[in-house]
């Protein structure tokens, strides 16, 4: 594998001058419930609903005046982070989604400007599509955990948490196509390398932590996982290879513990959180008596979820708090 250039701290530093405010300075929350200190940054209270934003924001940011429309896949939330901010440089947008993809999600991309075209049974099928149109057509595809851009906006929510928290002992990331595992991993690593930096991703989708462990690009044949915003099956190279330097491990989590963590975060926060924004969350439950007093931290990195999702998944008071 190629070994990629690194992220780097002061790019992220950078993006902070650079991303749109509507996504900087998520509200932190505070739990000392399970014998530890916990702190989240709540990524679910802006336009999208979530992190994806920062490292959008931060990669158009670079091709300011450039008109050329765009493609791209994603699961939803990432399509709507691109969406929005391509819309703001008035460039056109065209996202590939699965069949199977969050019809909460694909609604949300086509209303923040996107043209949303379905193809294949999960979103690495459908980036294949992507990629195939964008070549065809010789338009940029932009490919989310490929770009050092992205990456580093993403990390602007590690530098908030060192600004907002001292002497973290340990940070968990949901670790999807590893976008935002790298860049706040590089913060952390250049800043508070005392922190453990620790990735989490879903036990039905563990083609990245394979990765990670081999230093190899490792596919798997499928993806099961309720969390489709992490449910990668294909890795992204340049991801792989950022993650060498920037986290220190990559745990796994099952569905069970997902549920378990979005029915905390709404016990606890009154927070909706979709299962891929809390697998960093879920990992810490799971670990809570290990961590015993320590500082930890993680993010809630969306809440894009469906009405029937809310009512199988969360008890009946947060189906009260939706409205549903």
């Amino acid at each position: 594998m190629t070994k990629q250039a690194p992220l780097s701290a002061v790019n992220i530093d950078d993006a902070r001058t650079q991303i749109d405010p509507v996504f900087l300075n998520s509200n932190l929350l505070r739990c000392d419930r399970l014998g530890l200190s916990l702190f989240a940054k709540d990524e679910t209270d802006n336009p999208i609903r979530s992190f994806k934003g920062r490292g959008t924001g931060y990669f158009l940011a670079d091709l300011a005046g450039d008109r050329t429309p765009l493609v791209t896949a994603s699961a939803g939330n990432f399509g709507q982070g691109l969406a929005y901010n391509a819309a703001r440089q008035g460039r056109s947008l065209v996202v590939f989604a699965s069949v199977n993809a969050n019809p909460l999600k694909i609604d949300a991309m086509r209303r923040f400007g996107a043209e949303v075209l379905l193809a294949g049974d999960d979103f690495d099928a459908a980036k294949d599509a992507a990629r195939g149109y964008a070549a065809d057509r010789n338009l940029p595809f932009v490919e989310d955990g490929a770009s050092a851009a992205i990456a580093e906006g993403a990390g602007t929510m590690a530098a908030e948490l060192t600004d907002e928290v001292d002497d973290i002992d340990a940070v968990f990331i949901p670790l999807g196509n590893g976008a935002l595992a790298a860049g706040i991993g590089c913060w952390f690593k250049s800043q508070s390398p005392r922190t453990r930096v620790v990735a989490v991703a879903a036990k039905g989708a563990p083609c990245m932590a394979l990765s990670y462990a081999s230093g190899e690009v490792i596919s798997t044949p499928e993806a099961r996982t309720i969390a489709d915003g992490i449910a990668v099956r294909i890795p992204v190279p340049e991801a792989v290879g950022w993650l060498q330097d920037t986290i220190d491990e990559v745990v796994l989590v099952d569905d069970d513990q997902i549920l378990d963590a979005m029915r905390f975060a709404q016990d606890t926060w009154s927070r909706l959180v979709e299962p891929a924004g809390a697998a960093g969350l879920a990992a810490v439950l799971a670990r809570a008596s290990a961590l015993a007093g320590r500082r930890v931290a993680t993010m809630l990195c969306g809440a894009n979820l469906t009405d029937q999702q809310i009512r199988d998944w969360l008890p009946l008071t947060a189906r009260e708090g939706a409205g549903t």
